[in-house]
């Protein structure tokens, strides 16, 4: 007889929130209740960061962010449609673009011109096409080490794309859960990712049917941020660590051509997620750059 494995994952879920001091929100976004975390209010003295999650993933992956995030900061992490607590539905596209409509029409609803937009992976693809849909537009954007990028110069945006990260990303079973939280770090075995494999493991197993349709949605316009990324992108921060496998360094040299305002932070011995890996460099590099990109703005009444 097979034990069911527990999911201890929502009350782990709840008490890291509670540690955070941040408030749960729902609100209903083209058609999904979307879950999210706010902290802090929105204001002209204070910036609004946004913080969008990655492929398989969820808002409490930037918890390490928040502990060192200013307090006085308003802080909005959501759950992606079809991800974390948000809801799936199986009639819906969740493509770049898709996404980055959704997410306008969210953030419009907040009295604030002061935004920043940070996004990590698929999230960093879904911020960047994002920051080109606002207006006004965002006042930074930060992509970590983010999906989307071409790894070599010259490439067509529309031409047909095929990946094998999906094997990786989307689990089977236990070894795969084991494979996917060793891959998107630097490589090599960690004690913090086999503790997470273990408390996660058992909600992205039950995940498998929508990983794989989000992950379709995906490769379906893989290199949207291509179309949008260039002169006209607001200031530009990109975040990479030099072991991911997944996202490989040689995405970071396109910039330079499409971007060459961008200011890039190389980040040694770090992976895929580098707001995981190491939280206190890369959350101090953001907060550098959010702080010399606000500016007060009077909201109008």
């Amino acid at each position: 007889m097979r034990i069911p494995t527990p999911n201890l994952w929502p009350a782990a879920r709840t008490g890291q929130r509670l540690l955070l001091q941040a408030r749960r929100r729902e609100t209903r976004l083209d058609n999904h209740r979307m879950v999210y975390l706010e902290r802090g209010k929105p204001g002209p003295d204070r910036p609004t960061v946004v913080l969008i999650h990655g492929f398989a993933a969820m808002k409490e992956n930037w918890g390490f962010w928040l502990q060192r995030l200013p307090r006085h900061w308003h802080l909005l992490v959501p759950d992606l449609p079809g991800l974390g607590e948000s809801e799936y539905r199986t009639d819906a596209s969740y493509s770049y673009e898709t996404q980055a409509l959704r997410l306008r029409d969210w953030l419009d609803s907040f009295p604030t011109r002061n935004i920043h937009l940070a996004g990590s992976s698929m999230g960093g693809a879904i911020a960047a096409v994002l920051a080109h849909k606002m207006d006004p537009a965002p006042r930074s954007v930060t992509l970590l080490n983010s999906a989307g990028i071409p790894e070599h110069p010259d490439v067509d945006p529309d031409a047909p794309f095929e990946s094998d990260r999906d094997s990786l990303l989307i689990p089977q079973d236990w070894k795969g859960v084991y494979r996917m939280f060793n891959s998107v770090g630097n490589g090599r075995p960690t004690v913090s990712g086999m503790a997470m494999a273990g408390l996660l493991g058992p909600d992205l197993l039950q995940r498998t049917d929508a990983l794989r349709h989000i992950f379709g949605d995906m490769l379906a316009d893989a290199l949207a941020p291509v179309r949008y990324l260039g002169q006209t992108t607001p200031p530009l921060q990109v975040q990479w660590g030099d072991r991911d496998v997944i996202t490989p360094t040689r995405c970071v040299d396109w910039f330079a051509t499409a971007t060459p305002h961008a200011e890039v932070h190389m980040f040694r011995g770090v992976g895929h997620l580098p707001m995981l890996e190491n939280p206190g460099r890369s959350a101090a590099v953001l907060q550098d750059f959010v702080q010399r990109n606000s500016r007060s703005l009077r909201v109008p009444g």
